[in-house]
């Protein structure tokens, strides 16, 4: 069992990593911005302007705003100014109603919201809000490295938050809570069980949001398709077609903008629903206990917090990769696996999704989303059965820890000019 200090150092860390949110985080988090920088002005705005980074930009250009109707950025803004709450978090507009949005509708239509790119920032995860009353007083809030973390705070030139980020401040989570997977797999394994009860929180906020998206018809409605006759008549009635299903359903309903919240991983709602609801369904399908369940969502969550640590909260290596990750490594848990066999799985996820492109957060994240989970089964499969890829193919080496860096290096540095090209191709369409 690992030092209490160092429990306590991983809870503080999963706790920070694993909360709630309500709609796709990179416009909530814009959101919150401007409804930090609204609470600082004083009174509703005249004029709102952002300037975002080129990640922020993607992942919030397609995606539904709960409770709206509505996609993308200027809603999320406008909302954010009018009943907007800093203090929800990245349930910034859980107060949203239809005057709200009417509202919001009337800001978006008199062209009082502006939306640019960040220039000359390496940061992936930027956002910079001004908002203005016509008396030209103004206040600024800034968003940087974490979706909630704020950096900087002004009202009228006066400085009331200055906390500016290190050189290397993608990385300070590493370096304050070190993790390998021999780690992740201890804490999951060897903690007290009470230490580890907050995690169900996650399967609560999860499977609810998923049990509610069935019922709409949301996005693609992947999931619904797959647990409709059709879908059961192609793929059957197994625990595989159930995780499919529980999966791709919250996914739906969370990129449409069905006011619905979840648990988030590493500031992505995919990435705690993927962390979490395969692990819930085969744990429920397979008759697992309530302790080993409990335990295998930990893995599962603490390896894509893990995974994220050297990766970057956002890159142009799909969100699902890790936390599908993640998920196949509490399956292969819930199947009897040991330490070794789930780095089994870790490897032969790694080596099938390796390069998977984000292009923004959207209603077909779902589609993305069952490609990870259904690789994420196929790979505890093979693990559970000590059949793996091995280091004499592609990314893969005898340590997996060194898989994991050689992953994350790909995603974090040797992807930038695809994200550059997508986010290209995204704004320029005919």
């Amino acid at each position: 069992m690992l030092e209490k200090l160092q429990r306590e150092q991983i809870i503080a860390l999963m706790k920070q990593e694993v909360v709630p949110a309500m709609g796709c985080t990179e416009p909530m988090a814009v959101s919150l911005c401007v409804a930090k920088a609204t609470e600082v002005l004083g009174c509703r705005p005249a004029r709102i302007e952002a300037l975002l980074s080129a990640n922020i930009l993607k992942n919030a250009m397609g995606v539904g705003i709960p409770g709206t109707g509505m996609v993308g950025l200027p809603i999320a803004i406008a909302l954010g100014a009018l009943i907007g709450k800093s203090e929800y978090g990245l349930e910034v507009l859980r107060d949203v109603n239809d005057t709200a949005v009417q509202a919001g509708r009337w800001y978006i239509g008199e062209n009082r919201i502006s939306i640019g790119l960040k220039e000359g920032i390496t940061e992936k995860l930027y956002i910079e809000v001004t908002v203005r009353t016509q008396q030209g007083e103004s206040a600024t809030a800034i968003i940087a490295h974490d979706h909630t973390h704020f950096i900087r705070v002004e009202k009228n030139g006066e400085i009331l938050l200055d906390a500016p980020l290190s050189a290397d401040s993608e990385h300070e989570s590493e370096e304050a809570c070190p993790l390998t997977l021999r780690t992740v797999y201890e804490f999951a394994t060897t903690s007290p069980l009470e230490e580890l009860e907050f995690i169900k929180e996650a399967r609560r906020l999860n499977e609810e949001a998923s049990r509610q998206a069935l019922k709409g018809n949301y996005g693609h409605a992947l999931g619904k398709t797959l647990s409709r006759p059709l879908g059961k008549g192609i793929m059957g009635e197994s625990i595989f077609s159930h995780i499919l299903s529980a999966t791709s359903s919250a996914c739906d309903a969370r990129m449409a903008g069905a006011p619905i919240p979840v648990m988030s991983n590493s500031g992505s709602g995919n990435q705690g629903i993927s962390c979490t609801m395969p692990v819930v369904v085969f744990a429920e399908e397979n008759h697992n206990t309530d302790e080993e369940l409990t335990r295998a969502l930990v893995l599962s969550h603490l390896t894509a917090i893990y995974i994220k640590q050297s990766l970057g909260k956002l890159s142009a290596l799909c969100g699902c990769v890790v936390a599908s990750t993640g998920s196949s490594c509490g399956i292969t848990y819930l199947m009897g696996g040991n330490y070794n066999q789930v780095a089994y799985s870790v490897k032969n996820m790694i080596a099938n999704l390796a390069g998977m492109v984000c292009d923004g957060a959207k209603p077909s994240c779902a589609l993305k989303v069952t490609s990870g989970v259904s690789t994420a089964v196929l790979s505890a499969m093979l693990a559970i059965q000590n059949r793996f890829v091995t280091s004499v193919e592609g990314l893969i080496e005898d340590d997996v820890d060194r898989c994991i860096h050689n992953l994350t290096r790909i995603g974090h540095d040797g992807m930038n000019e695809t994200d550059r090209m997508v986010l290209d191709i995204m704004t320029h369409k005919q």
